[in-house]
């Protein structure tokens, strides 16, 4: 009995010693877990003297897996777009796409408006393909979850070549899911260039920007030709695609890692690498479970002779 009342205390003993993330207790999403290197990324936009240059680490950073096609004629073109959030700049924006796209409200979707030298525009729910495209619901293009969120702007955040950004509509706290990313720089939608307080900015393209030069380019119900020569400020309609731009799935991907610390982990002079440390504190703990599992061993079941005395729970009787 003494055994057993000690092997149930070091079991409590070790779970108490096990880190959370051992446990499966850890909140974080596994993708925040997953290093990116930015220099791998080669295929950005158009660079500004701006913050917006540097990759920060830990920034969340999203994909869209798309397929289009250039030309009216074109086969279909398959691609990837990166871009990495502004988290610690837009929290507020940051989270709620983030939301959006771990609900998945985006896959399948396609880009309801695209204006060569402009933006490109998608985020809809409702513009998912009825049957055959363009055939689509009559709210694609006004649609969202029916949450918004208020009108988020950072000093560090403007419309260089390939930011992200929200839709919205006249009222400044109205941007629900509709996002949209910038062919070449387009500060005449910035706050300070505007009097309806602008719009609001959160990410930027890191690699795929070959991708949106090609899907701003691509033929609309008004520029037919695969070279857009005129641009399109008028009605979200107008603007569509006349071959669809479709989102396959757009991902959380994982967070910029330029110092490296989630890909190799810390290595400092008065301490052992990340990775290393990480075995080392495992292994003690499993060694000292031994031990104490050898010193706790269950009582061994005592041998009958002849001073012990035997009691049944009961007792089949021959009535014969």
């Amino acid at each position: 009995m003494r055994g057993r009342i000690a092997l149930m205390l070091v079991l409590n003993f070790m779970l108490v010693l096990v880190p959370a993330n051992v446990s499966g207790l850890d909140d974080e999403p596994s993708w925040r877990s997953n290093g990116l290197d930015p220099t791998l990324w080669t295929d950005g936009p158009v660079e500004e003297d701006t913050p917006m240059n540097s990759s920060y680490q830990g920034n969340a950073v999203l994909v869209i897996d798309i397929t289009y096609h250039t030309g009216l004629t074109s086969s279909e073109t398959s691609g990837r777009i990166t871009i990495e959030l502004f988290e610690e700049w837009a929290p507020i924006t940051t989270s709620n796409i983030i939301q959006h796209i771990e609900a998945g409200i985006y896959d399948g979707v396609f880009f309801h408006r695209v204006v060569n030298d402009f933006v490109i525009q998608s985020g809809d729910p409702e513009c998912k393909v009825i049957g055959t495209y363009p055939i689509t619901s009559p709210q694609c293009s006004g649609g969202g979850t029916g949450e918004t969120i208020p009108l988020e702007h950072h000093v560090n955040l403007s419309h260089v070549d390939g930011a992200m950004g929200m839709a919205r509509g006249a009222e400044e706290d109205s941007a629900d899911s509709q996002w949209y990313i910038t062919d070449n720089e387009q500060h005449g939608l910035d706050p300070e260039n505007r009097d309806d307080g602008g719009y609001a900015v959160f990410g930027i393209v890191r690699d795929g920007m070959t991708h949106v030069r090609d899907i701003a380019s691509t033929p609309t119900v008004t520029n037919p030709g695969s070279d857009q020569g005129v641009q399109n400020p008028g009605p979200d309609l107008l603007g569509r695609p006349i071959r669809e731009v479709h989102i396959d799935s757009m991902t959380m991907l994982g967070v910029a890692d330029p110092d490296g610390s989630i890909r190799f982990g810390v290595a400092t002079e008065d301490s052992e690498p990340f990775l290393s440390g990480k075995v080392l504190s495992y292994s003690a703990l499993i060694l000292l479970g031994l031990i104490l599992l050898f010193i706790a061993r269950i009582d061994p079941p005592k041998t009958l002779n002849q001073d012990t005395i035997v009691t049944y729970d009961a007792m089949l009787i021959n009535e014969d």
